[in-house]
């Protein structure tokens, strides 16, 4: 009589390739922090396109969506209909903005004019960061009534 099935050699070979598979793929696939991060910082922008959606919903309700002075909409600083770059505007138009984010500075080719602010993970290292490489959102305010000059969130998200 024959038997059928496996040597223990055979099934010691198959488990060291399986072992050497899973060693050199699993990283590939569990990348979970870094799909984690980008994905806030995708929730962070809507939630700043929301935002300042509603504020200038409110904005123009009241007729001060054509306004290029700093208006106050329900306590929020408003130019031209929309939430300013600041933390009265809008770090107050989101909730929750400055307890779960923290705000940005000195990043090289930033401009440091306040029509522009970055928002990233508290404790995240900016350093090596620029305008167009890093791990953040960036919020720059309306600068006139146009459609494309209305305010706008950016993700950057190269070095998460």
């Amino acid at each position: 009589m024959k038997n059928k099935g496996f040597t223990l050699i055979e099934l010691v070979v198959v488990i060291v390739i399986l072992g050497i598979l899973a060693v050199t793929a699993a990283p590939k696939f569990l990348n979970l922090q870094e799909d984690a991060r980008k994905s806030s910082l995708q929730g962070l922008k809507g939630a700043m396109a929301g935002a300042a959606g509603i504020v200038y919903g409110k904005a123009a309700i009241q007729g001060d969506e054509r306004s290029s002075a700093a208006v106050p909409v329900d306590g929020i600083q408003t130019v031209y209909g929309y939430p300013t770059a600041a933390s009265n505007g809008i770090g107050l138009a989101v909730t929750g903005l400055t307890e779960d984010w923290k705000e940005v500075t000195g990043i090289a080719g930033l401009p440091t004019d306040p029509e522009m602010v970055v928002y990233t993970f508290k404790g995240q290292d900016s350093n090596g960061w620029s305008t167009d490489s890093g791990c953040f959102v960036k919020y720059a305010q309306a600068s006139g009534t146009g459609v494309t000059e209305n305010a706008k969130a950016t993700v950057v998200d190269d070095k998460c």
